[in-house]
């Protein structure tokens, strides 16, 4: 490791084939805590190449506890986080509103390091059982519309790495690659990142993989749809451009009206909440912006036919009834 951080020291990078071998020398315990922190640190001062997030991406694939999901053709809906924006669990929750629209969802989480609550935060709160159980998770996507996929319980290669990343608090290329690395390696993909340059890192990294994507970045900051002010970049397989709250037919929000609690109960409300109907105009028109993207990523369909989709999902008590049905099995 010392040769390695001389190299990064003296603004070198690594080729895809290095970044590899490191992230699977990091998973077997080949480092001590301290080398870890300084590589993750390194990250957090420059950005991180194609070439370095394509190995690491790579490692962590090959290392992981891969689950068969096929059958259902599920889309995952992840963000890097990262962002620093603190909302509340807006992809979390467009998870469920998709399920609630009739399409499959694969959702891979983690807690949260960067911010208060992560999406697995918020699940396990409200009583979601986290398994790596091939046929529990197969019968929740199938009863349910959605299973949890608790990304500890499917990388156990990075149990060296999660308390450093506690114990830094920040952002690191780990954020990075949370959206690639699915274990059900899902062929339909809606990632939230927090930057424009990742956006396109993403956008090459998912040429030519044979996957239905959408890539998402708001311009003023958010790992997702805000529908504030900025707008919203989007790329997809097919296209690239950017929507307003307009395109939807909606009036800008403010980032007051996004934002989460800093407990993880009141993030537990929140969710509870919005999915009781009794959410915010501003909570059900993000989260459905969100899912709108995620199911028209899935069925090929606009993103004003998406968000009508989603709104009828929310309003109906569907979205709801996919959330209580995976809180059943879950018991």
């Amino acid at each position: 490791m010392k040769a390695i951080l001389n190299q990064l020291i003296q603004h070198q990078t690594l080729s895809k084939e290095e970044a590899k071998a490191i992230l699977v020398n990091i998973a077997n315990g080949a480092y001590n805590h301290g080398q870890i922190a300084a590589f993750l640190t390194v990250y957090m001062m420059r950005s991180v190449t194609t070439e370095e997030l394509s190995g690491f991406r790579d490692a962590l694939l090959e290392l992981c506890l891969a689950i068969d999901l096929s059958d259902f053709d599920p889309i995952d809906l992840c963000g890097t986080g990262g962002d620093g924006k603190d909302t509340f669990n807006i992809s979390t929750l467009a998870s469920f509103v998709t399920a609630g629209a009739g399409v499959a969802v694969a959702k891979h989480g983690n807690y949260g390091v960067s911010s208060s609550c992560g999406s697995s935060n918020v699940m396990e709160h409200l009583g979601i059982k986290f398994s790596n159980d091939a046929d529990f998770l197969k019968k929740c996507i199938d009863q349910a519309g959605i299973c949890v996929l608790h990304a500890p319980l499917f990388h156990p290669a990075m149990k060296n790495v999660a308390p450093i990343r506690r114990e830094l608090g920040v952002k690191t290329f780990f954020n990075m690659l949370g959206p690639m690395v699915n274990p059900a390696f899902p062929k339909n993909q809606l990632v939230g990142v927090f930057n424009l340059e990742l956006a396109r890192i993403y956008g090459y990294l998912y040429q030519n993989s044979g996957k239905k994507y959408t890539i998402l970045h708001a311009l003023d900051g958010y790992d997702e749809i805000s529908l504030t002010e900025g707008g919203t970049k989007v790329i997809t397989e097919r296209s690239e451009g950017i929507l307003y709250p307009k395109d939807w037919g909606l009036q800008p929000l403010t980032p007051p009206q996004i934002a989460g609690g800093d407990r993880i109960a009141d993030a537990g409300k929140i969710f509870v909440n919005i999915l009781n109907g009794a959410g915010t105009d501003a909570q059900n028109q993000v989260v459905c912006a969100n899912a709108g993207m995620a199911i028209a990523t899935r069925l090929e369909c606009t993103p004003q036919e998406g968000y009508e989709k989603a709104v009828a999902s929310l309003q109906s008590g569907r979205a709801k009834k996919a959330f209580t049905t995976l809180q059943k099995l879950s018991s």
